[in-house]
């Protein structure tokens, strides 16, 4: 059965004649005809009857038209999907980034995503980059963003977006709160407040430290940089943080200042390997560039 001779047969039952259906297909009178005819064929039964020059549709027909009018429905629908996929306006995206973008700026990303894209569905999952590498090794995520702080992305293409290297948190009202970098030695009997063990910023504190030999107190432990930050404004201690943190934090209460020696990483977009991304997944990355470039612009992070 050809789509064609369908549409031939449920114009003709809409509009009588096969010089109407003609019109209304834009095509001329005999291919309809020709089209009828073929699809009686295909079909094994009877779909007209002749009578004082005009085609009845026979009990079959009526019965077969309400299949025809539901296929060519679902039809329709489904090439306005596929031109909806192929201009990237429907379509799924999943995203797993760590808690630091998503507290910073990756939401306004994925608003004005969204606001180009309303049919587009986002799903973005909140997670450690140990999760987040093991999504991409999975394949249930469609693209991550996270660090390269000392990590091995099996399975994963890496592309750096930008240089990030860490900063000093610390009261206004700090001693400290002097102009220059700080040497880590200077800060040896600080308290601390700092990411939960197992954090690849905390792994790579703690790694600095033992190498200048250097116990410090560490006076809170927490699971983001958002609350690391709101403690250090707090007066519980001072941090090494992200340069991304630097979004968040209460400039009346929190200033921040370069370390010595210097702490960089890279954001880095996280995609499978070997799997392409889809055409709405590219078009989130074309929207998150933007805002990586701001965040450069601003100075947070570098080229």
């Amino acid at each position: 059965m050809k789509i064609r001779a369908l549409e031939a047969f449920d114009a003709y039952l809409r509009h009588g004649s096969a010089r109407a259906a003609a019109d209304a297909l834009g095509v001329g009178q005999p291919l309809v005809s020709k089209l009828l005819a073929g699809l009686e064929k295909d079909l094994g039964f009877k779909l007209f009857e002749r009578r004082r020059n005009h085609l009845a549709p026979t009990p079959e027909a009526l019965l077969f038209h309400e299949s025809v009018v539901r296929t060519l429905s679902a039809l329709r629908e489904l090439n306005t999907e596929a031109k909806a996929i192929s201009t990237q306006k429907r379509g799924n995206i999943v995203i797993a980034a760590q808690p630091i973008f998503c507290d910073a700026f990756l939401l306004d990303t994925i608003a004005r995503f969204k606001k180009s894209r309303p049919d587009v569905g986002v799903r973005l999952v909140d997670v450690g980059l140990g999760e987040l590498l093991r999504m991409i090794a999975e394949r249930t995520c469609d693209i991550g963003l996270g660090i390269t702080l000392g990590t091995e992305a099996y399975g994963a293409e890496v592309t750096p977006l930008g240089r990030c290297e860490a900063r000093c948190a610390l009261p206004v009202d700090h001693p400290r709160n002097k102009p220059g970098a700080i040497p880590l030695p200077r800060i040896r009997h600080e308290a601390f407040v700092e990411l939960s063990p197992g954090s690849p910023l905390r792994t790579r504190i703690d790694y600095l430290f033992e190498t200048i030999d250097m116990r410090r107190t560490v006076a809170a432990e927490l699971r983001t940089l958002r609350s690391v930050c709101d403690l250090v404004g707090k007066g519980t201690g001072i941090a090494v943080i992200d340069p991304i943190a630097e979004l968040l934090i209460d400039q009346r209460r929190v200033t921040t200042k370069p370390l010595i020696p210097t702490i960089d990483w890279e954001i880095a977009l996280f995609s499978p390997r070997e799997k392409p991304l889809s055409q709405v997944a590219q078009s989130f990355v074309e929207t998150l560039s933007v805002d990586i470039e701001g965040l450069k612009r601003k100075g947070v992070i570098s080229g």
